[in-house]
């Protein structure tokens, strides 16, 4: 089966630029972005292809293999729909001094949308690429460590979600082989390896198939609760808390929810430094006791989960997981699970027969290696 660049480039019959970004899962750190704290993304196989061709007049035409449409717009006007992702790139990149020009876009993606793998961070990288590109801007003026915070922006203040930097930092940075473990507040980013194969390893994702949205009320709310907290503890952001000062930290607070909320960032935070510190001793098998205490801390203290992916967690650890968790912002998406490379049919049937018997629609399930970020695609 073609890959989104392979099926894009016969398509364009190769005009043009055509530039690909990948999709995201994190191993560990949910929640934790936004709040300055630190995750480890890996990127996905699964990726957005964007290509792209100049046009004379400053408007731009933008179609979608996926949806089948076509959308046109130009600086007059503010785009709503899945074309809003482009127009919000199109947006930040003049606001940061780039001269975009027009140009006709074509989009293909492998990244399933409302999984929870970071398809809108996939196109806007994607996009990004293309009409940087197409304005002649190099890594040189637009350096790729710079883009994740322009993506990040055009999502947050031209689309309006809330969402953390993590996912563009991964669709743009990610290594083959290696898990971006990235500090959300400097920025600073470390490649740590990630070698599945060599340790008899396999990541299993699991697609509950229940939908996963982040511009919704949950999201922003569990945002608004870190930040009120952060301001009665009197720290910049939650970050600033560390494990060893949580307890202390929570009996300055009144209200339990919020209490919950913040253990489980502080609590997080440290799980994803102990994941880093397993991973660069090369026990990977280590990590999954700490991703199976991130699902635990996702589901009773943030309550972000739904029945479908702490079905699937349960099976998964019932038929021989070293641990599982969900990833993406909650309420639906997608599970990991880190399984010995014998044993990935056995967990995936267990799983499929737990929905099964919980009359869930059946998940779809694939096996992922961490690939690399944002590149251009050779035709």
């Amino acid at each position: 089966m073609r890959t989104a660049a392979e099926r894009l480039s016969a398509a364009t019959d190769g005009a043009g630029t055509l530039w690909v970004s990948p999709g995201r899962v994190n191993l560990i750190g949910e929640h934790t972005d936004y709040n300055d704290g630190f995750v480890l993304p890996f990127a996905l196989p699964h990726a957005t292809a964007v290509s792209g061709v100049r046009l004379e007049r400053r408007h731009w035409v933008v179609t979608s293999e996926q949806t089948g449409e076509t959308v046109t717009f130009d600086l007059s006007e503010k785009v709503g729909g899945w074309a809003a992702y482009v127009a919000a790139v199109v947006w930040v990149l003049r606001e940061a001094g780039v001269d975009v020009p027009g140009a006709r876009l074509s989009i293909a993606s492998d990244v399933p949308s409302g999984a929870g793998l970071s398809s809108s961070a996939a196109l806007e990288c994607a996009v990004m690429a293309v009409l940087a590109d197409l304005a002649g801007v190099d890594g040189a003026r637009l350096p790729m460590r710079d883009r994740p915070r322009l993506a990040q922006r055009a999502e947050n203040e031209y689309v309006g979600a809330p969402t953390g930097i993590m996912d563009q930092a991964a669709s743009t940075l990610c290594q083959e082989g290696h898990a971006l473990f990235l500090d959300c507040r400097s920025l600073a980013t470390e490649q740590v390896p990630f070698d599945l194969a060599a340790a008899g390893l396999k990541i299993l994702v699991v697609d509950s198939r229940a939908p996963h949205a982040h511009v919704d009320g949950e999201y922003a709310a569990r945002r608004r609760a870190c930040e009120e907290a952060a301001a009665v503890l009197g720290v910049a952001a939650l970050r600033d808390i560390d494990a060893d000062a949580l307890p202390d930290a929570l009996a300055k607070l009144d209200d339990d929810t919020i209490r919950r909320r913040v253990r489980h960032v502080v609590t997080e935070n440290q799980r994803v430094l102990d994941t880093v510190a397993v991973l660069r001793a090369g026990d990977l098998r280590a990590a999954g006791p700490l991703m199976t205490a991130s699902h635990a801390s996702m589901r009773d203290d943030y309550e972000i989960t739904v029945p479908q992916v702490d079905t699937a967690v349960e099976a998964a650890l019932a038929h021989g997981a070293h641990g599982a968790r969900m990833t993406g912002g909650g309420f639906g998406g997608c599970v990991l699970a880190l399984v010995d490379e014998e044993r990935c049919d056995a967990v995936r049937d267990g799983v499929r027969e737990a929905f099964a018997a919980a009359g869930f629609t059946p998940p779809d399930t694939f096996v992922v290696t961490p690939g690399p970020g944002t590149y251009r695609f050779s035709r």
